[in-house]
């Protein structure tokens, strides 16, 4: 009887290794797609009692607001640093740097757990943030943690099960499984291995089957049926690529600008007194929704959607507002992303923009908005796209959604010169310990200094 070869015996092997990978991965995504399901019923029950707490009375807020935000301050100030802000920058660094003690300390359990938990606390406090960033942080770290389980601990597997759980968690947040892919590709990775996009796949649509079979078939703005004719419809790609670019683009700067110390008197406020800074921040949020109504509040989601139904539930104030709110919760480090906030904002300036476009659909232009600003805060086009696209079952558009997106990505790269993720991800990087330089031995035949 013939011995199997040294080479075939490797190449069985190997076969058996990706197949256990593959495996892992599929079962991995099932676990985010639960975790991103418990997270998103979470959140919304949270939000419901802040509406009903500011419903009683609108300046309820006003105390509610400010003590969260400074508990959350507080909370995060040691080992559950990793957990504020979007979590998308964090995946990213610990993408860029294969250094096991970084993604520990970012994307450990805990820190998974104390992601979910303290997002919807912000929520529960009213906060202008959105869930589908920290779903991608609590998606990758489930895989990451999955894996190192498994056996997978060297820098490339590990990489992989990063990439498929952030994917899947951009998936099952808001249903949109083919922008779980070009998400995984445009921001979170520059690269991707051609036999891994397979599994990368596989990954995201185990997510979405079980995100459809707990949660529907649902469109997570409802199904849009509009279209942009030639002629002066186009007009609004323009105004809308444009504008919503450099709106993008200058929140982006202002959020890197504000990370960075800058200007220097909001740095000091920030580094010495980061409880007290982030209740001012809610109190601002708070005097924010007193004015202007409950819109400044939470993801946006109602009043985005409204907009793309053509059922206008805010006033041509929203759009800039929305933008503030969003603006002082970020600064405030706390937990919460930006993706759902960045569409209200977006939707807003599309209603804007509609009313100076009398003979276009306006749910076409807030449409357009919507797309246009997201590219402008994450500079990731195709992503905007896309997510746009599925979060309406809409395909008459793509013509002029990727006009529209294209052109606010070039507007927004002249304001901000770096997308704000990865510019958030390499200043994590950046404030990195180093790493200890061994001492030189002694020479030979003299003593050390």
């Amino acid at each position: 009887m013939d011995t199997p070869s040294p080479s075939s015996r490797t190449r069985w092997l190997g076969s058996r290794q990706q197949w256990f990978e593959r495996l892992a991965l599929w079962g991995g995504a099932v676990a985010v797609a639960l975790a991103a399901i418990l997270f998103a019923k979470a959140s919304d029950a949270a939000f419901a009692l802040f509406r009903r707490i500011y419903d009683a009375s609108p300046w309820w807020p006003l105390l509610l607001t400010p003590a969260v935000f400074a508990l959350l301050a507080w909370l995060t100030h040691g080992a559950l640093r990793p957990t504020r802000g979007s979590g998308i920058p964090q995946v990213i660094a610990a993408l860029d740097k294969p250094d096991a003690e970084f993604r520990q300390r970012n994307l450990s359990l805990p820190v998974s757990a104390g992601k979910l938990g303290l997002t919807v606390l912000a929520l529960l406090g009213g906060a202008s943030v959105g869930r589908e960033g920290p779903t991608v942080h609590v998606g990758a770290s489930l895989m990451y943690v999955i894996g190192r389980a498994l056996g997978f601990r060297d820098p490339r597997h590990a990489g992989h099960f990063l990439l498929a759980g952030g994917a899947a968690g951009i998936a099952a947040a808001f249903n949109t499984p083919l922008a779980g892919v070009v998400f995984a590709i445009e921001e979170l990775s520059g690269r991707l291995e051609h036999r891994f996009s397979g599994a990368l796949l596989t990954a995201v649509i185990v997510g979405g089957v079980v995100s459809l079979g707990l949660l529907g078939n649902y469109t997570y703005f409802g199904r849009v049926d509009v279209a942009l004719p030639l002629g002066m419809g186009w007009l609004a790609v323009l105004l809308c690529g444009v504008v919503g670019g450099l709106a993008g683009g200058l929140f982006s700067r202002v959020v890197l600008a504000a990370m960075d110390g800058h200007p220097r008197w909001l740095g000091r406020a920030r580094a010495a007194r980061p409880v007290l800074f982030a209740a001012a921040c809610g109190l601002l949020l708070a005097l924010l929704g007193l004015v202007f109504g409950a819109g400044a509040f939470g993801t946006g989601y109602e009043q985005a959607r409204g907009l793309v139904q053509g059922q206008a539930l805010v006033g041509h104030e929203f759009g800039l507002m929305k933008l503030a709110a969003n603006l002082v919760s970020y600064i405030a480090g706390i937990p919460g992303g930006l993706f759902s906030p960045a569409l209200a904002v977006g939707a807003g300036i599309g209603h804007n923009l509609a009313a100076l476009l009398p003979g276009v659909d306006p749910s076409a232009v807030v449409l357009l908005g919507m797309c246009a600003y997201l590219t402008g805060v994450t500079q990731a086009p195709l992503t905007s796209a896309v997510i746009s696209m599925e979060l309406t079952d809409n395909t008459d558009m793509l013509l002029p959604i990727l006009a529209a997106v294209l052109l606010a990505r070039a507007v927004s790269s002249l304001v901000c010169r770096q997308p704000i993720y990865r510019a958030l991800a390499q200043r994590l990087l950046e404030a990195m310990p180093a790493a200890p330089v061994p001492a030189p031995s002694a020479s030979p035949g003299r003593p050390e200094a």
